[in-house]
């Protein structure tokens, strides 16, 4: 459905501004997101080795990293629905809807559920005698 869809916009979108002209804006939007992506991809790839830095599970960066795999892959494909949606997922608000969702539905699917979170403070206080 989405291929039909693509070909029928691009076909409506050229009879406004023309056929070189859309034949651009293809090519343009192809180029701006693979080099979009890469920059996301290294900013991911920089956030993935700051959590091991810091010994932590780096769970939301590494969905977010198959997520800007998925935005190129995505914006790579010629047309102008599936750029909107790579875009979409380039830009960090963005992914971070997506994550949730995917977060969400996995956790309903396979019926797991967060334990409630308890924020406490506390001191530790070193006994030398």
């Amino acid at each position: 459905m989405v291929p039909l869809l693509e070909l029928y916009l691009l076909i409506r979108v050229g009879d406004v501004i023309g056929f070189w002209p859309t034949v651009a804006l293809v090519v343009f939007t192809g180029a701006l997101g693979a080099f979009l992506t890469r920059l996301e991809g290294l900013r991911v790839l920089r956030r993935v080795q700051e959590d091991f830095q810091q010994g932590r599970v780096p769970t939301a960066s590494l969905l977010d990293g198959l997520l800007v795999v998925v935005a190129g892959a995505v914006l790579l494909t010629p047309g102008l629905i599936t750029d909107a949606v790579g875009f979409f997922l380039l830009v960090p608000p963005g992914r971070r809807l997506v994550r949730d969702y995917v977060v969400a539905a996995a956790a309903r699917r396979f019926g797991v559920s967060r334990p409630p979170a308890i924020d406490v403070e506390w001191d530790r206080e070193d006994k030398t005698r």
